[in-house]
């Protein structure tokens, strides 16, 4: 795709720590793992929005708020970046969404990236009272969402906002109160639609991100990306471009199937599926094939947060490989 090559580089990645608290986690354990990640130079801590459980777990003691969970690390971090992949549209209404965002982003000095979809989950929504529409209908809300915080977080200080869409109105708000970033906190928009999120990406996102996915799929949607991104009349290096992996690294095989088995995969699964699984060779070696494809920021997948040894394991032998 036209501008696509451009950003193809095998130069600096950046790599940043998420993690998923809904399959089990407190506050203190995510705090000490973005606490971790800060010392071991990561550029930042992500969180998934999620109020289930997945895949069997019990996700005791139970799921935490994602942005209560951001808005603490905020006071209790100084220099790495905090974010959700991603907050689903149909948790919040856009307005009062609009303020915690601008909170957290003021309480943490500029810190916030802001990543919001369409939701997916079906199940958590019928676990907590909240309506799940039709895809369809999520994605409208989505794009009605997009307007109404960037609207207003963009208006001027003294003016005020309206808005008037299919699902969202706003009337003469006072647009308060605003985040840090000026005109906002960078928005991360991802998913694997071939339509709607690649615009949707070009119109509002400094960031598309794909979770779990093979190279060919990364290619693929990357460059519907970028596409959409020249068509919306944008510099092609306006968008950054980054993955998502599941960690599961150790110098000996002993190592790797010890710490696939506590985070409850089977080792030639994560193996398989996973760049970031194997020794520290192996991981290099892999995730140049996405460098190549056009990732340019890694979203690491700790799957046990309590082994905080995985983390500085990677960051001593994989991040400086690409630093």
């Amino acid at each position: 795709m036209p501008g696509y090559a451009a950003l193809r580089t095998l130069a600096v990645m950046d790599f940043r720590v998420f993690v998923e608290p809904q399959q089990g986690a407190t506050y203190s354990e995510q705090l000490r793992v973005a606490q971790a990640a800060e010392e071991l130079g990561f550029s930042a801590f992500f969180r998934s929005d999620h109020y289930l459980a997945m895949g069997g777990a019990d996700g005791l003691p139970g799921p935490t708020d994602a942005w209560v969970t951001l808005g603490a690390m905020a006071r209790e971090t100084t220099a790495i970046r905090l974010g959700t992949l991603v907050t689903s549209a149909t948790f919040r209404h856009p307005g009062p969404l609009a303020i915690t965002v601008a909170q957290v982003d003021e309480m943490s000095s500029g810190r916030v990236d802001f990543g919001l979809g369409a939701g997916w989950f079906n199940e958590e929504h019928e676990a907590y009272a909240m309506p799940f529409p039709p895809l369809g209908e999520r994605f409208d809300r989505l794009e009605e969402q997009l307007d109404i915080l960037t609207g207003l977080w963009s208006t001027p200080t003294g003016d005020t906002y309206s808005y008037a869409g299919k699902h969202y109105t706003v009337t003469d708000s006072p647009a308060l109160p605003k985040p840090v970033q000026e005109p906002h906190p960078p928005i991360v928009i991802g998913g694997l639609g071939v339509k709607r999120t690649p615009a949707l990406a070009a119109r509002f996102a400094a960031e598309f991100n794909l979770p779990f996915q093979p190279v060919d799929v990364v290619t693929d949607r990357y460059a519907r990306v970028a596409q959409a991104v020249e068509a919306a009349g944008r510099p092609a290096d306006s968008m950054i471009y980054s993955a998502a992996f599941a960690l599961c690294i150790g110098d000996t095989d002993a190592d790797i199937a010890r710490r696939a088995a506590n985070a409850g995969r089977e080792v030639d699964e994560i193996t398989e599926n996973s760049p970031l699984a194997g020794t520290p060779d192996a991981v290099a070696e892999k995730l140049r094939v996405y460098v190549e494809a056009g990732v340019q920021r890694v979203y690491v997948q700790l799957l046990d947060m309590r082994d905080l040894d995985h983390l500085e394991f990677f960051a001593s032998t994989v991040i400086p490989q690409f630093a």
